[in-house]
């Protein structure tokens, strides 16, 4: 009992001192593109710091790790989810997935986000004018990803999971001097700036057998390379690895049917940025009330992150905040239903 005591504490604190030493001055490392698929839209993955890699939750695991749906036990698990994220952008989305012929068979997904990023005045360079520029006509940029996703228990302790998605963003027109790209021709060409993807999310989830602690990986945004014009870019592509385990069942004498307190630590590596670690804490009581906390080192715009949750009768709402330096603070609502 002792023993395996010591263990979880030993690889917990290995796990995260190793990426809090390996940290590094923030900084930009390259460019990416469609950022939207890099906002997190679950509100209670979010309040815990999307620490989230080798978390069970359901559908809302596409967003994360589709492996943790594949012990979903329930027929089918519904979530829908809004946001208004920083500059009046809108986020909506939600997950499905069920398992009619049981878990064996695995589980199947769906999952959707859609992005509206308000009304913009178009402008393009007019050295006639004054200010050096004249306004155009409005547009509406917008994006979108829509995933279909699978996940199945391969052993009592090994799962595997996958999605295939497709990624849409358009950011509206724009105008640029041909003289630019062919000589002596000064007529401005309108351009449309849209581009689309296909991409893939994958992960794994172990289950040690050492109490509840859990092992998990995903990689998320893996496509080709796109581009709008003359430069290209890659999707937000992004390497997890994460365990977590129920704190309580290393506490004797606790009823864990009233109590829970999910402890879980992701260590993020990114295509854009230097490598991150998440930290998240969840409280459950008598598995209808929760309490969640979460801090994100290394992030150069907020670190701290809380919410709740509230859940009975399959139905559950879940809150999520973030307190941002330099933007205001970001309120998450999702809703789920699960029978």
């Amino acid at each position: 009992m002792k023993k395996n005591k010591y263990i979880v504490l030993l690889i917990a604190l290995l796990f995260g001192v190793n990426f809090i030493s390996a940290q590094e001055k923030w900084q930009k490392l390259a460019q990416t593109g469609c950022q939207f698929l890099s906002v997190g839209i679950d509100a209670r993955s979010v309040a815990t710091a999307e620490a989230f890699t080798s978390v069970e939750a359901g559908s809302s695991s596409l967003f994360y790790n589709p492996a943790g749906m594949a012990r979903m036990n329930n027929y089918i698990d519904l979530t829908g989810a809004t946001l208004n994220y920083i500059a009046d952008i809108k986020y909506y989305g939600g997950s499905v997935a069920f398992n009619p012929f049981g878990i064996e068979y695995g589980v199947l997904g769906f999952s959707f986000m859609s992005i509206d990023y308000g009304e913009i005045q178009g402008t393009m360079v007019d050295p006639s004018q004054d200010k050096g520029y004249r306004d155009t006509e409005l547009f509406k940029p917008n994006a979108l990803a829509a995933g279909l996703g699978y996940a199945i228990q391969l052993s009592d302790r090994f799962a595997v999971g996958g999605q295939v998605k497709y990624v849409y963003q358009s950011l509206g027109t724009s105008y640029i001097d041909e003289k630019v790209i062919v000589e002596n021709d000064t007529t401005n060409k309108k351009i449309t700036n849209k581009v689309s993807a296909i991409a893939f999310d994958f992960g794994t989830i172990y289950q040690t057998g050492i109490k509840s602690l859990a092992f998990g990986m995903s990689v998320r945004n893996f496509a080709q390379e796109l581009k709008y014009q003359y430069e290209g870019f890659q999707l937000p592509l992004t390497f997890k690895l994460g365990l977590s385990i129920n704190a309580m069942d290393l506490i004797d004498g606790i009823d864990r049917e009233m109590h829970s307190l999910l402890v879980s630590v992701d260590a993020v590596h990114n295509r854009d940025y230097p490598e991150q670690v998440n930290f998240g804490f969840d409280y459950t009581f008598y598995k209808l009330f929760s309490v969640r906390a979460g801090y994100m080192f290394n992030n150069d715009e907020y670190g701290f992150t809380a919410g709740f949750g509230v859940q009975q009768f399959g139905l559950g709402i879940d809150y999520g905040y973030v307190p941002y330096k330099h933007f205001a603070d970001v309120h998450r609502l999702t809703v789920r239903y699960s029978f």
